[in-house]
């Protein structure tokens, strides 16, 4: 409990994403049950490697190879498909070997595979399938953080932590639902269920502590940098920093019931096992190759999702754009495209197809909105192209609501502002008086960010190859950020470094 009558920064940045929650939220209330998603005219087939390892073949009668081979082509089709790029394949193959042999089960066969996303995230199926996406590979720095990623990872499938969830969460689910159908008291029901979920996320808790150990053991004895797990803890903690848009903030109470512990205990275990195999500097980091071997890897978005581009988002596949004002963030997500902006104002973009080519004004009023007020449908054009707009109302919410046609696409511009905003006639029109289709040049002059590196020389600074990236936002924060570099701290001539850029 805190004593102090000052906002602090944790306060600040949970107030500033429960607003953008809150703002998501509004706009949620406007759908009142239309499906249809922005990606439905550009789907890739997602299923499973097409050389899959022999885990399947080699444990046919292990229920943990059979749930794992079950649940492979649900998780690669949630992350965006497999990401291919031969040179990282072998890399991180060469490091899945290395620690295989160092592992409680050396036996074990394990499948890596890449996963198509910008987020940071790995996990593990039971069964020995390991995930990393490629948004993790481009925050690493070397071989031994994405080593340590992947033995803790390593750990859950030897610690048969998978089954052991499993079985967990079967328990708790059958335990509610007896805790609502038998107790008549519908408060102390609700006690039983808050207390197994209590329990269950503990149990999660312990499992990632005792693989955190049993990962930091695997690095140190595979020859890798036993202190790369420390080093990576903090680097993810510090882009979850600049993802919440707030370089000073942190709340630790926010992780209670979350799979993970709080981060300080997880760097302060990792920094205690690691210190038992040497000082800092034992081991391999293997930088060199490691930053050799992510040269091009893809990052940010892929061209079937289209690209964020400071306050503009750009749709090569499908050949529109559109831009949201100052102090707006985009997050580009598989469902729509979300803005959320200064006074709770937000946007969501999305798409559906209409092959019948119905009235714009009729799909307007056809269910779809929740709130409509008929008398404000109007059609209208935009850029020269057909469109029509309405308002609607919802719980305390006013709604702009924008429909534009492209060929056999229906793409629909939705803002949210508080009853009463000023913000939302001048938001809304500034967003669809920006949407536009794009020129056969411009759709050929887009090109995917891509990492990059470069070798500091002579002259250069923290600022000016910061200065060199291309396509995202706080360009300086990001260059410190996927470099590992803490403010105050310079470069060396001849030290090879990431950067983000469309070349």
């Amino acid at each position: 409990m805190e004593g102090s009558s000052s906002t602090t920064p944790r306060r600040q940045s949970r107030g500033r994403l429960a607003v953008r929650a809150a703002c998501i939220a509004g706009l949620c209330l406007l759908l009142a049950g239309c499906q249809s998603l922005l990606n439905e005219t550009y789907s890739s087939p997602v299923g499973p490697s097409d050389n899959p390892q022999t885990v399947g073949r080699l444990e046919k009668n292990d229920p943990r190879a059979r749930l794992g081979a079950r649940e492979h082509p649900r998780i690669v089709a949630s992350y965006g498909g497999e990401y291919s790029d031969p040179q990282v394949e072998r890399l991180l193959a060469r490091i899945v070997g290395a620690l295989t042999l160092a592992s409680e089960n050396p036996k074990q066969t394990y499948r890596i595979t890449i996963l198509n996303s910008p987020s940071v995230n790995a996990f593990a199926l039971p069964g020995g399938y390991l995930y990393v996406t490629r948004g993790l590979l481009a925050l690493a720095n070397d071989s031994s953080e994405v080593a340590a990623v992947i033995a803790h990872e390593m750990a859950h499938v030897t610690a048969n932590h998978g089954l052991q969830r499993q079985r967990a969460e079967e328990a708790e689910a059958i335990a509610g639902r007896v805790a609502n159908e038998i107790l008549s008291d519908e408060i102390d029901g609700r006690q039983v269920t808050a207390r197994s979920k209590l329990r269950l996320a503990a149990f999660s808790r312990q499992q990632e502590l005792q693989a955190d150990v049993i990962g930091v053991r695997m690095l140190g004895e595979a020859g890798f940098d036993p202190y790369a797990a420390a080093r990576f803890l903090q680097s993810m903690e510090a882009y979850s920093r600049f993802r919440a848009g707030d370089a000073d903030a942190s709340d630790q109470s926010l992780d209670f019931l979350s799979t993970h512990p709080d981060a300080p205990k997880r760097l302060e275990l990792a920094n205690r096992h690691a210190r038992a195999f040497g000082p800092p500097g034992t081991g391999t980091r293997d930088r060199d190759m490691y930053l050799k071997g992510i040269n091009g890897l893809l990052y940010g978005d892929s061209p079937n999702e289209g690209y964020v581009r400071g306050l503009t988002f750009l749709h090569p596949n499908l050949g529109i754009r559109f831009s949201v004002p100052e102090g707006f963030q985009i997050d580009n997500t598989a469902q729509a495209v979300l803005a959320t902006g200064p006074g709770d104002v937000a946007i969501r973009f999305d798409g559906v197809t209409d092959r019948r080519r119905t009235a714009l004004t009729n799909y307007i009023t056809s269910g779809w909105v929740s709130g409509l007020i008929p008398s404000t449908v109007r059609s209208a054009k935009i850029n020269g192209l057909d469109a029509a707009t309405a308002r609607a109302s919802a719980d305390k919410w006013d709604f702009d609501v924008t429909v534009i046609r492209v060929k056999n696409r229906i793409y629909r511009l939705l803002t949210a502002a508080p009853k009463g905003s000023r913000s939302l006639e001048t938001t809304a029109r500034l967003v669809r008086d920006s949407f536009r289709k794009l020129s056969l040049a411009e759709v050929a002059a887009l090109k995917p960010l891509r990492i990059r590196t470069e070798t500091v020389k002579a002259g250069d600074t923290v600022t000016s190859l910061a200065g060199k990236m291309r396509g995202t936002n706080r360009r300086l924060e990001l260059f410190r950020l996927l470099n590992a570099l803490p403010r105050g701290s310079s470069l060396s001539v001849g030290q090879d470094v990431k950067i983000v850029t469309d070349r």
